[in-house]
């Protein structure tokens, strides 16, 4: 199972969108998954954890590093005014900015912006 993060405890031995994947040579890779929501406090991001084999990753200990990947902003503001079932993710959104995120702040983000490909309409 994946190390949990502070605070977190509710959610031990939870898996929902955990998962594990294996880079290419370059170190590169891509998943799909639904879009976030965004809560009070953090611009929207999606950790992950980087280990040195899946043996490893399967059982959540020895990660090489752990980051997350902020969202950007467009794509945010897309997904979320699409459909009422955003509506909290729209006001939070509204109350924080890459630059005021206790971690993304100080020109972090630029560095750690994922790229955002799909539609609203994909299922």
């Amino acid at each position: 199972m994946p190390r949990l993060y502070r605070g977190a405890s509710s959610l031990l031995n939870q898996n929902y969108l955990r998962g594990v994947q294996v880079s290419d040579a370059s170190g590169l890779l891509s998943f799909t998954t639904i879009f976030p929501g965004c809560y009070s406090g953090r611009w929207l991001h999606i950790h992950f954890e980087v280990y040195r084999s899946v043996a490893l990753a399967t059982s959540g200990s020895d990660d090489v590093r752990t980051s997350q990947l902020a969202l950007p902003q467009d794509v945010c503001s897309t997904v979320y005014n699409g459909g009422s079932a955003f509506s909290a993710s729209v006001r939070n959104l509204a109350q924080i900015s890459l630059a005021s995120d206790n971690v993304f702040g100080n020109d972090r983000a630029a560095t750690q912006m994922a790229t955002v490909t799909g539609s609203l309409n994909e299922r």
